[in-house]
């Protein structure tokens, strides 16, 4: 078959842009010609894949998306494609991966009637119903159960659109038998001593992730568990408004931004909590990652993925509303808790027996389904 798949950008470190990578993978192992449609793709080309750039105009990124939408739909229409799998919303979709929460449903939580008067939100909204409503014929690949009911308040999809899917964690974030081995190497590489903390935060888009509620409760630790503490920030974004930010708290010296790295998973193994804090968080992949290299979660529960950090006994979880002094009173908790290695051990031995692995491959298996009935 010949599949197109449509993402606003691609770059090496992104959620979204990793369960893309997986998924297109198994369909091209599986004989498949996959192209990829996207405006942007940062880092090296698959051998195979069929990347076509579109060049995209407009100062803002709605409009540059209204743009690319466009773009694709004209390559579409001139040349067939048994199936359009998208994993942004967008127009003209046979099948969309639901990586995102539903915006409509945020964006009138968070802001007033006059934000949704924007032609941003309008052009979101516009879209998100392209994907979602009822009368659409775009089927839904689903990474957040509780997302359902969500997507069917405001636009009332029909349940029989929507395939869910378990979580796809890689294994190689599972601890290895050389798990000691490497978190020294990497403690000593970065100049750690055996008794200090270190607080991980892994994730582009460091506003979402909540990178500021981790600032503010690394600055507000007692001195004595303070000055023994760094936090290390991994992904791909501009840390600079946060660097201001610790400059104003007196923590400068224990921050560190890491960028974007393909050793993720020594650094799971190096730290002693994970902090995930976010703001909103369709999934939060990072969370399972944390938890199968045996690293203890301290997180929000707006994360889809939260619960899992309950049933595998492996962390602590913030109840919403989120409240800073709570968050900031459970880290020192987590940090002083004998409930350390616990949690680790926790972790590890849930990772051996959990069905959270498997998404690429149902993924790849319904579009596999999808488009031999659209080609029959």
């Amino acid at each position: 078959m010949k599949l197109a798949f449509c993402l606003f950008k691609y770059f090496p470190y992104g959620g979204l842009q990793r369960d893309f990578l997986r998924i297109a993978t198994i369909c091209q192992n599986q004989g498949h010609e996959v192209h990829v449609f996207t405006a942007s793709w940062e880092g090296e080309e698959v051998p195979g894949f069929i990347v076509h750039k579109i060049a995209v105009r407009g100062l803002q990124n709605h409009t540059r998306n209204n743009y690319f939408a466009k773009q694709v739909k004209h390559a579409i229409d001139k040349e067939h494609y048994d199936l359009v799998v998208g994993f942004n919303k967008m127009p003209h979709l046979d099948l969309y991966y639901a990586a995102d929460v539903c915006y409509q449903a945020r964006a009138r939580k968070r802001h007033n009637l006059l934000y949704r008067l924007l032609p941003r939100y309008l052009q979101q909204v516009k879209f998100e119903k392209s994907v979602f409503n009822k009368n659409s014929r775009t089927e839904i690949m689903l990474i957040a159960p509780r997302e359902q009911a969500v997507f069917a308040k405001y636009y009332q999809t029909p349940s029989a659109r929507f395939h869910m899917l378990p979580p796809g964690i890689s294994k190689d974030r599972m601890a290895p038998a050389n798990a000691s081995q490497i978190r020294q190497k990497i403690r000593s590489t970065q100049g750690v001593k055996d008794n200090d903390f270190i607080l991980l935060m892994v994730g582009s888009g460091f506003k979402t992730k909540g990178v500021d509620r981790s600032l503010k409760a690394l600055a507000a630790l007692p001195l004595s568990i303070k000055q023994r503490c760094q936090l290390w920030i991994i992904g791909q974004d501009n840390p600079h408004y946060f660097l201001k930010l610790a400059e104003s708290l007196n923590i400068t010296k224990q921050i560190h931004f890491l960028g974007g790295r393909d050793d993720v998973a020594d650094f799971y193994l190096a730290a002693d909590v994970l902090l995930h804090p976010a703001y909103h968080e369709n999934t939060g992949t990072v969370l399972l990652e944390a938890i199968i290299a045996g690293l203890p979660v301290l997180t929000s529960d707006v994360c889809g993925y939260s619960p899992y950090v309950l049933e595998a006994e492996a962390g602590l979880v913030m109840p919403s509303p989120f409240s800073q002094i709570q968050f900031n009173e459970s880290l020192v908790h987590m940090l002083i808790s004998s409930q350390l290695a616990e949690w680790s051990a926790n972790g590890i031995a849930f990772g051996k027996g959990a069905d959270i692995y498997s998404m690429p491959e149902r993924a790849a298996a319904i579009i596999e389904r999808m488009g031999q009935k659209r080609v029959s």
